[in-house]
């Protein structure tokens, strides 16, 4: 019966672990079902995104074809105003002269008129004298000087009279060319007019096809947009989720990151840029905090994250890990579970140098750290933690200042850059890269594909 009680309690704890391992391993299954998912929807995103971005693209070279098509249709435009202004100069200065021209004949007609009635008059008086009799005007007269001037007299009309009708003649030719100007005037006129009408209905032509190029475009452009906003929006959504379940609690998208580096430059004096271009280059603005996990206090020798397998010289055992520790016991934080970088591999003759161990999206050490936590907990009002971003932002930027990059140069970040990195240029050489990236983000709220890619935002 004891024998039997025994073999019971046996199968029962066997059970129990069989249970507990296959909850746990349906647990971890569960967690990389779901990961894989998140992941796969996430490349189906970024490949939307991709389209969306070769879209807006494609639309803003169009733009651009568009803008030089509506700057050629406004040179136009403006072309025919400026020869609807000559026209209307021309209108006006044709109905000057015709006004002149008018005025002209009016003036002929009234001298023809004179002429016509002094005419009449000396026809009249010839008519007249012509009725008398020869030998009764010569018979009239005193004597014969008067009766000879009567006749010379006589002779003088005549020949005015010729001239009244040559002058009448010349005249009316003159009237006849002139009627003929005013109407070629009047012609020319009217013509004008009509250019103009017609350079007007073109214009304004023009202004509506103007108009619409630029409506059309600007709506596909504004939709693409849109549809972009939303986009990142859903995979800034699902980074944050895979984020949760490799273990980092927060993962600012890039424009949290602007608005935090924003933030701390107003407190710090450094350019947000450049601040946002150091914690690229460090963690990719978070997104690696480190893959390490430190195991022995004493030799600083620990083990990759991903694989378990042993990772050397994680951290420097007199340097750094009792401030490390010091840090952890201030933040509950457990330091076989807590993330920090890995050694990278560099020997000089032969002999490593060098230690792993560098916290949070700063990558601080902790006797670096250890150096700003004073003034971290006075601007934070708690205990700073190097793995928050936050915190990290701020003791990063803090440390930038002392280094002289709050004189805000290409020079002084540079040579803050290389000393934040140990001396470093190439590493200064990429982060003014990153910067100059991220700063004509700021400026124009576009980016490159290049800059995108440097920066880990693709």
């Amino acid at each position: 019966m004891q024998k039997l009680k025994k073999i019971f309690f046996l199968g029962l704890i066997l059970a129990m672990f069989f249970f507990i391992g296959f909850a746990f391993a349906q647990s971890s299954s569960s967690l990389i079902n779901e990961r894989a998912a998140l992941e796969e929807e996430l490349k189906k995103v970024e490949a939307e995104l991709e389209r969306i971005n070769k879209d807006i693209q494609k639309t803003e070279k169009e733009k651009q074809s568009l803008k030089q098509q509506i700057t050629l249709l406004q040179q136009k435009i403006t072309q025919l105003n400026l020869q609807i202004k000559k026209t209307d100069l021309a209108i006006q200065d044709l109905i000057l002269q015709i006004t002149q021209t008018e005025a002209s004949i009016e003036e002929t007609q009234l001298k023809i008129d004179d002429l016509k009635e002094k005419l009449k008059k000396i026809l009249q008086t010839i008519w007249s004298e012509e009725q008398k009799d020869p030998l009764q005007i010569l018979l009239s007269e005193k004597d014969l000087s008067s009766f000879y001037d009567n006749m010379v007299a006589l002779r003088i009309l005549n020949s005015k009279q010729k001239e009244i009708l040559v002058s009448i003649k010349a005249l009316q030719e003159e009237l006849q060319k002139k009627r003929e100007d005013l109407e070629n005037q009047k012609e020319s006129l009217e013509k004008a007019l009509k250019t103009q009408i017609l350079q007007k209905e073109e214009s304004e032509q023009m202004k509506k096809e103007k108009e619409n190029l630029s409506k059309i475009k600007e709506a596909e452009y504004k939709k693409y947009l849109a549809e972009k906003a939303e986009t990142e929006k859903k995979a800034a959504e699902i980074r944050a989720k895979l984020f949760q379940l490799i273990g980092i609690p927060q993962a600012p998208t890039f424009g949290e990151a602007i608005e935090l580096a924003k933030s701390i430059a107003s407190l710090t004096n450094i350019r947000p840029a450049f601040l946002l271009a150091i914690l690229s280059q460090e963690s990719a603005i978070g997104k690696n905090v480190g893959q390490c996990y430190l195991q022995d206090l004493t030799t600083g020798n620990g083990v990759k994250i991903t694989d378990n397998q042993p990772a050397q010289r994680v951290m420097n055992p007199q340097r750094d890990i009792p401030i490390f520790l010091e840090i952890l016991q201030k933040l509950g934080r457990n330091y076989q579970t807590t993330p920090v970088s890995c050694w990278i591999p560099i020997y000089v003759k032969g002999k490593p140098v060098g230690w792993g161990g560098a916290m949070g999206p700063a990558q601080f050490i902790p006797s670096t750290w250890k150096l700003f936590e004073e003034s971290l907990t006075q601007f934070l009002g708690k205990t700073p933690d190097p793995w928050q971003i936050k915190d990290s932002f701020l003791a990063a930027a803090l440390y930038l200042k002392q280094l002289g990059a709050d004189q805000k140069t290409r020079d002084s970040e540079a040579k803050a850059a290389n000393k934040y990195s140990g001396g470093y240029s190439w590493y200064a050489s990429e982060v003014m890269q990153r910067a100059d990236c991220i700063q004509t983000f700021l400026d124009t709220n576009s980016m490159s594909l290049s800059c995108q890619q440097l920066i880990g935002l693709r």
